[in-house]
């Protein structure tokens, strides 16, 4: 009788699980360029806020879509996938912004030192701020 509940349990837990599994991988993409923005701001001010308390700033931010500001330090394109560094106040931290393939087509528009707004969505900090699936506002 014991061994028949703990297999009973665990076949619940195991259709459960690829339940779960399931509406994960079929969770529709955000397209980011129709999404309204959830926060906007500044370079600066998200890699301070990340800066200041990592904890506070993951609830705030994390995979939320961000429009964030800031002057060009630098742009580059590494597999086909366009990438875009903001300059902020801090020595050690920028805002990598990973472009999406559309964003990506007028990468060679932008030039360093150019102020830009880009949205993107907010996959965490080490270092620097990580901002994906990212597009061009101006």
């Amino acid at each position: 009788m014991n061994k028949k509940n703990i297999i009973i349990a665990i076949l619940v837990l195991g259709i459960i699980g690829l339940f779960v599994a399931y509406k994960i991988y079929n969770k529709p993409h955000v397209n980011v360029s129709k999404a309204k923005s959830d926060i906007t701001l500044t370079a600066d001010t998200i890699i301070n806020d990340f800066s200041s308390d990592e904890n506070v700033a993951n609830s705030k931010y994390l995979e939320k879509i961000i429009e964030v500001k800031g002057a060009i330090s630098e742009v580059k394109n590494e597999k086909g996938k366009g990438i875009v560094t903001l300059k902020t106040n801090d020595d050690f931290g920028s805002v990598i912004c990973h472009l999406s393939a559309d964003a990506t087509k007028n990468i060679s528009s932008l030039k360093e030192g150019q102020t830009i707004t880009l949205k993107g969505i907010c996959t965490g900090y080490l270092m620097d701020v990580i901002l994906v699936k990212c597009e061009l506002i101006n």
